[in-house]
């Protein structure tokens, strides 16, 4: 009988050490993981961020996609149209990764729309 009720405190002890390291290992992931965003937050400017949110890509991700590494329309426009033909379903393409394209040339598009609006409001400023 008295065995039985180590054997229970044991358990009973054991599980509540396991349980305390898996809430702190717990809460240090979570402090990770708000450091991160934070720091990605802090990185883009705050209408590129916004766009990354409602595109659902970021911009690095989308110049990854379409192999570009600047912001330049026509390269931008000309890996869009190969990447789009190539991955076309007609040609044996997946639908997947045409649409990943296509995610990706828009949230390119806002960026540079962000750009030029931002590039016309510097404009503004110095000539007043």
């Amino acid at each position: 009988m008295t065995g039985a009720k180590y054997l229970a405190q044991i358990i009973l002890v054991g599980a509540q050490v396991v349980g305390r390291a898996f809430m702190r290992a717990l809460r240090q992931e979570f402090a990770a993981s708000q450091a991160a965003a934070d720091a990605r937050g802090r990185a883009e400017r705050p209408q590129s961020a916004a766009a990354s949110r409602i595109i659902g890509i970021s911009l690095q991700e989308a110049q990854q996609i379409l192999n570009v590494s600047n912001l330049n329309p026509e390269e931008i426009q000309k890996n869009y149209d190969h990447l789009f033909k190539v991955n076309d379903k007609s040609v044996g393409g997946s639908f997947y990764l045409q649409s990943k394209v296509v995610r990706a040339k828009e949230r390119l598009d806002e960026e540079l729309r962000i750009q030029a609006k931002g590039d016309k409001e510097k404009g503004r400023k110095a000539e007043t």
